[in-house]
């Protein structure tokens, strides 16, 4: 959820340091801080809000030094403020962190008993007040820190800076990601790789529990053992273009833009030379011999699945479920041996969604995910990884990620079909045409962002609004309305079309907008008549749907947005697209941070 970077370099390590949050700080914007060793000392900056304020506090109060941490923050433990702002010190110590100490306060009350109080509110600081009382007591850093680490429970991305020592960091993960990189006679620590890409392109991914001892010339990496262990250094390829924002007002905006192309690199992936088959290599995975699949995710990525559970039963016959994460992990549910569990993260580091994939361990068949990181400790973790290509993603509203999870899922649900018998060949062949055009249809319905604008210009007015879907729009109701919650504030909720009279329609009234996904598909007719409902009594549509579907429906509604007609199975991923404009073009009317809302993060790394 946070970011943490780390530098021992050639140059002044502030500015670096803060160049490398900013490609962190859709990780967390609540505070920003900075520590250096200058001449052997240590000493720190730290501003609440975002990055620029900590920018602005380094032209009046500069630090000085070659070696440096930095910390981006998403509040967890005490409120935003300076005193609690990362990195937090304690005597010759410096620490910065990603993750929740879950046991500080049993730590506290023991170093309180030892006469070593606390100054801030957060978790945090008890690491750092942990290592410098075994400082004190004669141990050196590298051995202060294994002791501290014994005495954590949680998740933590640790990294240290010491006082008097300017050729040292040492970092440390357990459940949050971190990586080492390396440069010609320098060293960086960062969160992700995004942050490093501008330093170095070679890469060590610590492992869960590996604890390194890093100087400019060296990197020595022990396992949650203390075994020391020879973990991989990687070339990495991170397209400086992917993060700006490329003539766009905001990353959002750019990443909507991109989907068209990201897919496009997608089913270029997946697809055979001929296009008429899909690649995906199951290997030992045997569809026929599964009962079921169990899907796992959080937010947008549970929405997905959402989705792909109407694709797999529909198309393999295979029965889903489908969980939230932060549910399924505590519910302790049977996981039969014949089951597929398959797990969906933007990041592959969602805290909960890494969760139950370990609670299934050992009990499904087999391990899928859906990630964008293939280095990514849900990724490592599963027998079959499936990237999704959509590129780095910024803005904290996921975009491009959903509708490349959205066609790496269908290309999965057709293979399974396939598979299993349920579709022929010439089916499939056929099915893939439709699904190679699909880049196409979402180039003309971005040439329609200026109806969006319109539409969501009226829309930013309202304080409440509902999302009504049937069938494969049932989980993209769901989706628009977590869009427009996330950036635009206002309240939004989703409902099966058919839930309307079973209460929700107690809500209807003439201030009320509701957003009605109806393609002119199999459902469409039922669909339109719980939309006569709403507007029977008053209630706004903005009808969502396709040239057939206008031509039938229109009359009376209040706004009709009008989406080029595809092919049944592929209407989530073309619709995905207005629920996305506009939401974002209603953020904007109404002035909110688009790509950093309040109180959100992108990459949730903790329960």
């Amino acid at each position: 959820m946070c970011g943490i970077v780390g530098v021992l370099g050639h140059h002044e390590a502030a500015p670096i340091l803060v160049e490398a949050l900013k490609k962190l700080e859709y990780r967390g914007y609540d505070s920003a801080g900075i520590a250096t060793i200058n001449n052997d000392k240590l000493d720190r900056r730290r501003a609440v809000g975002k990055l620029v304020n900590l920018s602005d506090l380094l032209v009046h109060e500069p630090l000085a030094g070659k070696a440096g941490i930095g910390h981006t923050r998403w509040a967890t433990h005490g409120a935003p403020n300076v005193n609690n702002a990362h990195p937090h010190r304690a005597g010759t110590v410096a620490v910065v962190h990603n993750g929740i100490i879950e046991n500080f306060r049993e730590l506290r009350t023991e170093l309180t008993a030892a006469g070593i109080g606390h100054s801030t509110d957060t978790d945090t600081e008890t690491v750092a007040l942990l290592a410098q009382h075994f400082l004190t007591e004669g141990m050196t850093p590298k051995a202060a820190v294994t002791k501290t680490l014994e005495r954590l429970e949680g998740a933590y991305a640790l990294c240290f800076l010491f006082e008097g020592e300017d050729d040292l960091l040492i970092a440390a993960r357990k459940g949050s990601p971190l990586a080492v990189g390396h440069g010609e006679g320098e060293m960086f620590v960062g969160s992700d790789a995004i942050a490093l890409s501008p330093l170095t392109d070679k890469i060590t991914y610590l492992e869960e529990g590996d604890c390194a001892v890093i100087t400019r010339t060296s990197l020595e990496i022990t396992d949650g053992n203390g075994t020391l262990a020879n973990r991989e250094m990687r070339t990495i390829q991170i397209d400086s273009s992917n993060v700006d924002k490329g003539g766009h007002k905001h990353f959002m905006a750019k990443e909507i833009a991109e989907q068209p192309a990201v897919i496009s690199d997608a089913l270029a992936h997946y697809l055979s030379e001929d296009g008429r088959d899909i690649t995906i290599p199951v290997g030992d995975i045997d569809f026929n011999g599964l009962d079921r699949i169990s899907m796992v995710a959080c937010g947008t990525a549970y929405f997905a699945c959402m989705t792909a559970k109407y694709w797999f039963e529909q198309l393999a016959g295979i029965p889903v479920d489908v969980d939230i994460a932060s549910e399924f992990r505590y519910r302790e549910p049977p996981v039969p041996d014949r089951t597929a569990a398959l797990f969906v993260s933007q990041s592959g580091e969602t805290a909960d969604t890494l969760a139950a994939l370990r609670y299934c361990q050992g009990k499904a068949a087999r391990i899928l995910s859906v990630v964008n990181v293939p280095e990514s400790s849900i990724a490592r973790e599963s027998d079959l990884a499936l990237p999704i290509l959509a590129g780095t993603e910024i803005g904290v509203a996921s975009t491009k990620a959903f509708t490349c999870q959205l066609t790496v899922l269908l290309l999965l649900a057709l293979k399974a079909a396939h598979q299993r018998g349920r579709m022929s060949g010439e089916d499939l062949a056929d099915k893939l045409s439709k699904l190679r055009g699909l880049p196409t249809s979402l180039n003309i319905a971005l040439e329609m962002n200026d109806a969006f604008q319109r539409c969501a210009r009226h829309l930013s007015k309202a304080d409440n609004a509902l999302f009504l879907g049937r069938g494969l729009m049932y989980p993209l109701a769901h989706e628009g309305a977590l869009k427009l919650k996330e950036i635009s504030y206002i309240h939004a909720e989703a409902y099966a079309s058919g839930e309307l009279k079973h209460g929700p329609i107690a809500l209807i009234d003439e201030k009320m907008p509701v957003v009605v996904m109806a393609p002119r598909d199999s459902l469409f007719d039922k669909t339109v008549s719980n939309m006569q409902e709403v507007m029977a009594r008053g209630g706004k549509v903005i009808l969502i749907t396709d040239p057939d579907g206008a031509k039938e429906a229109n009359e009376g509604v209040w706004q009709c947005l009008t989406m080029p007609e595809i092919d049944a199975v592929l209407t989530p991923i073309l619709y995905a697209l207005p629920a996305q404009l506009l939401a974002y073009h209603t953020a904007v009317a109404k002035g909110t941070d688009v790509d950093q809302p309040r109180n959100l993060a992108k990459s949730v790394t903790v329960e």
